[in-house]
């Protein structure tokens, strides 16, 4: 097998292929380039041979930008942006294009519509925090970064409440 990686700045992907496609493999470099990230401009490109294997789940590398999940095969696109969400990732402010960029190191391309009424919803749901930053532009946060409003406690049935003990 030949693996070819194509790295991005922090941005990564890999195409392996056996030796009779390698061309194939090679014109593949320019269309998965183009789909990394535009986080670095500079671009490495490892070619590397190793004897044939038993297939394995694919390597992969996780930039710090992304969120780290484990997806399940009936995810909805909200479960999903609430794992991001539940994570270290979602404590920081995430704009939407943020949140679409880590669905598609994971593969997943949705619309902007799609990801900006989830969004919405989990907002409204209050499992996320969304306000306008000083751009305009909406972010959101992990709603669980706020802590709930300070109530004092109810007394129990026959306490005197501390204003009426003096």
């Amino acid at each position: 097998m030949t693996k070819i990686r194509v790295k991005l700045g922090n941005a990564e992907a890999e195409v392996e292929s056996d030796p009779e496609h390698l061309r194939e493999a090679i014109d593949l470099i320019p269309e998965v380039a183009s789909k990394l990230p535009r986080a670095g401009r500079e671009a490495a490109v490892e070619v590397r041979e190793r004897p044939m294997e038993p297939l394995a789940a694919p390597e992969r590398s996780v930039s710090a930008d992304f969120p780290v999940i484990a997806l399940d095969k009936g995810d909805s696109l909200a479960d999903v942006i609430g794992k991001f969400f539940a994570g270290p990732w979602g404590r920081e402010k995430r704009k939407l294009s943020d949140v679409r960029e880590a669905l598609q190191s994971y593969g997943l391309n949705y619309p902007k519509q799609s990801v900006a009424v989830a969004l919405l919803r989990l907002a409204k749901a209050t499992k996320l925090r969304r306000f306008k930053a000083e751009d305009g532009e909406y972010v959101y946060t992990s709603a669980l970064n706020v802590a709930p409003p300070h109530r004092p406690a109810e007394p129990v049935f026959g306490e005197l409440a501390p204003a009426q003990q003096e």
